[in-house]
């Protein structure tokens, strides 16, 4: 999921962005007429998936992020267009907009900013409940969403992936172990993140994207994400199997992020059997 780096209030801090997203999806429904006509005018959607799967390469999806709930301030002065450019320049394969007002800092104006500056896919990063918040996301621009099993029951996230591609997002299901896996395979993902931070004790381990790859299907593009920090642990994971990385506060606490960013992008990636 989106970061959320503390102790042992993640979860808690977890049920209070759950219930803010439940009253912004309250005062949405009013507007759905509105939004589903915005849908008119957004731009044709970009291959997210498919900029995620080049041969022999693992592919950066590169965050733009001004704060988390844990770690506080990271980059708040941050100009979305600038970063999201400097990103490209340095071979990432997609950007990451942290939409979230309350617990991230940003917004959608961050996601259309970046959207018109690039030419890469953009990814919705939000915590999704309902449908109207899909709907958003495309208006706005958006190529892919965020679903977070996590927070989401066996229903909902079968409905808001199907929703999702209706619409022409890709959705990125986030999972963290064997049975959330399991129930994003079931709801038919073919683009599983996994987020290798433990949400009980925040800390972070390749081991989790590395325990889980011999289970997922060959034919599911895989996104490890959380606790990437050198070029090194990148070619720990493109020797895997890994499709992609999603990186955010190692990229944005850099002096130079999109310097950082070039450390990480574009390192050799060994295809799985029968990929």
């Amino acid at each position: 999921m989106p970061e959320t780096q503390g102790s042992q209030r993640g979860s808690g801090i977890l049920d209070r962005i759950v219930q803010t997203k439940k009253t912004e999806v309250a005062t949405l429904l009013p507007r759905e007429a509105q939004l589903l006509r915005g849908l008119d005018d957004a731009p044709p959607p970009r291959d997210f998936r498919g900029a995620l799967d080049r041969p022999g390469e693992v592919r950066l999806i590169a965050e733009v992020k001004r704060r988390s709930p844990g770690a506080g301030p990271i980059r708040p002065d941050l100009v979305p267009s600038d970063l999201a450019l400097s990103y490209e320049g340095a071979g990432a394969a997609a950007v990451s907009v942290l939409t979230d007002r309350d617990y991230f800092g940003g917004s959608l104006s961050d996601l259309r900013e970046v959207r018109a500056a690039v030419s890469l896919p953009v990814l919705r990063k939000d915590f999704i409940l309902h449908p109207i918040q899909l709907v958003e996301a495309r208006a706005a621009g958006a190529d892919g969403v965020l679903l977070i099993a996590r927070i989401l029951s066996d229903a909902a996230l079968m409905s808001l992936h199907s929703d999702a591609l209706s619409l022409g997002l890709t959705p990125l299901v986030e999972v963290h172990g064997p049975s959330e896996m399991e129930r994003a395979l079931v709801a038919g993902t073919r683009l599983l993140g996994v987020n290798n931070r433990n949400l009980q004790t925040f800390s972070t381990s390749l081991e989790v994207t590395l325990g889980l790859l011999p289970s997922i299907p060959r034919d599911v593009t895989v996104v490890s994400e959380s606790g990437i920090r050198t070029p090194e642990e990148v070619e720990t994971l493109g020797t895997a199997g890994v499709h992609g990385i999603l990186v955010g506060e190692t990229l944005l606490r850099a002096r130079d992020p999109g310097a950082a960013a070039a450390e990480l992008a574009g390192r050799p990636r060994v295809a799985r059997s029968g990929d």
